[in-house]
């Protein structure tokens, strides 16, 4: 599976750069569509098929393994790239700029399938490197003002980033030897006290607090999500900075780093302010895009938070919420191009009533949103609960008590946008506006069946897949 995983990507990379005949070269326009899409029947069906003939034992690969958190995740990839190569062919209509797109994110679609799979410290720096380079690529895809404003955003604080991590590997590897996971746990676990070893550590957490988005680290964010043509902002905010930042956090805090009490401590508090800072900047937006990128970074809070409680519970909920974060944001930045593609606007202060012209968009819309302020029963609302479960086992009652608050938050600007957005009087500017083409609405309906089946399929998934998360780390 593991070479499979990046072969296929690199394959489709090498086929859409061969010049073909003339009429044979449009149709590859398709090919980051169908290659996620194959990525998401592997992992739903990961012990049925052909490929397991592919398989690399840890001779040929040996810093790479799919456990069943990668699997998860590796499902995650292929489907938000699947969202987005879809959206991406009505798009996205010059033919250079639709050219340079599939090769971005055929090459994201490599470095990400790495990241999830990958044991070993200077390689997840590689890969992770190489979505980044992707990444701020996408941001400036256009070359518009506002576009190269965002990317350069995000360059400069990746430059950080990259600097702070090299600098970490550098040092810890001198007290391990290697970098790889299993090498570098055992020589942190033995120089816990060694300063040269936490300032390491401390480095590689702050490049991936930048590269998540986590406050206060965040300022690149907004700028890089709303300035992106739309196909990119759903890659980026439905899966790369979940895997570039969030992912990798949890993977190194639980397997290499270790969950010391200081750290978890640290964890608790970034979380915490996150869920709150991200909240609050989202009630004062009234662009639909910009909403969207600070409820992000609250909801990435959740995460941080969830995993700061230090059981296996919390780091239950921490990959329960990053899968559902995943879901429903795509879903929403979904919704997002479909209105701005609509109506040509972002402007929540311009629309109105646009439910009763785009159905599809605004009822998708309402499912993500419920999902997201953690209304029963849809699947955000389980993943809150396994959060606060876990808090409150950990005796972090005060961070519970707030990360509730914060979900009337949430509620408050999500009902804001409905409102504005969808309800009311349909504004007479928009009174000929329909719904999206069906490359935009088929995927938003696919991902609210998601957020319905995960939340309504919950006693089942709770005690096979949840549950048992946090105790593979």
């Amino acid at each position: 599976m593991t070479l499979l995983l990046l072969v296929i990507p690199l394959l489709g990379f090498i086929l859409v750069n061969i010049p073909p005949a003339g009429s044979l070269r449009k149709p590859l326009i398709a090919c980051p569509l169908l290659l996620s899409l194959l990525q998401v029947v592997l992992m739903i069906f990961p012990e049925a098929g052909w490929w397991t003939a592919f398989e690399a034992g840890p001779s040929v690969l040996p810093f790479l393994r799919v456990d069943g958190i990668s699997m998860l995740m590796l499902l995650a990839i292929g489907l938000v790239v699947a969202a987005s190569s879809a959206i991406s062919i009505p798009m996205i209509r010059d033919d250079t700029q639709r050219h340079n797109f599939v090769n971005l994110v055929l090459l994201s679609l490599l470095g990400m399938n790495g990241m999830v799979m990958v044991t070993d410290l200077f390689s997840l720096y590689v890969f992770l490197e190489i979505v980044s380079v992707c990444s701020f690529i996408l941001i400036a895809l256009c070359g518009e003002r506002e576009m190269f404003q965002g990317a350069f955003t995000y360059i400069i604080l990746s430059a950080v980033a990259t600097m702070l991590m090299l600098t970490s590997i550098a040092i810890l590897f001198l007290y391990a030897g290697n970098t790889s996971f299993t090498t570098l746990a055992a020589a942190i676990a033995a120089q816990q006290g060694n300063a040269m070893v936490l300032f390491g550590v401390v480095l590689f957490l702050i490049g991936l607090f930048i590269k998540g988005g986590i406050v206060p680290f965040h300022g690149w964010l907004p700028d890089a999500y709303s300035s992106s043509v739309a196909p990119v902002s759903i890659l980026l905010a439905g899966i790369v900075t979940k895997v570039s930042g969030v992912y990798t956090l949890i993977r190194l805090v639980t397997e290499v780093f270790g969950p010391t009490p200081r750290t978890n401590e640290v964890l608790l508090f970034v979380g915490t302010l996150s869920i709150v800072a991200g909240a609050l900047g989202a009630l004062g937006q009234r662009d639909f895009k910009r909403m969207l990128a600070y409820s992000s970074i609250s909801q990435v809070g959740y995460i941080v938070l969830s995993l700061g409680a230090g059981n296996a519970l919390g780091i239950a909920g921490a990959i329960f919420h990053l899968f559902n974060h995943t879901v429903f944001k795509t879903q929403l930045f979904m919704n997002a191009t479909a209105v701005e593609e609509q109506t040509g606007s972002r402007d929540l202060e311009r629309m109105g009533g646009l439910a009763s012209r785009m159905p599809v968009t605004g009822w998708t819309s309402i499912i993500a949103f419920l999902s997201a302020a953690g209304i029963p029963p849809l699947a955000g609302f389980w993943s809150k609960l396994v959060i606060v479960m876990a808090l409150v086992r950990s005796g972090h009652e005060i961070y519970m008590m707030i990360a509730i608050l914060a979900s009337l938050l949430t509620l408050a600007y999500f009902l804001t946008l409905q409102r504005k957005v969808f309800f009311g009087e349909i504004v007479e500017e928009f009174k000929d506006v329909r719904e999206a083409g069906w490359l935009v609405t088929a995927p938003a309906l696919v991902f609210a069946a998601i957020i319905v089946i995960t939340g309504l399929a919950i006693p089942f998934l709770l005690n096979t897949i949840i549950l048992p998360i946090g105790s593979i780390l």
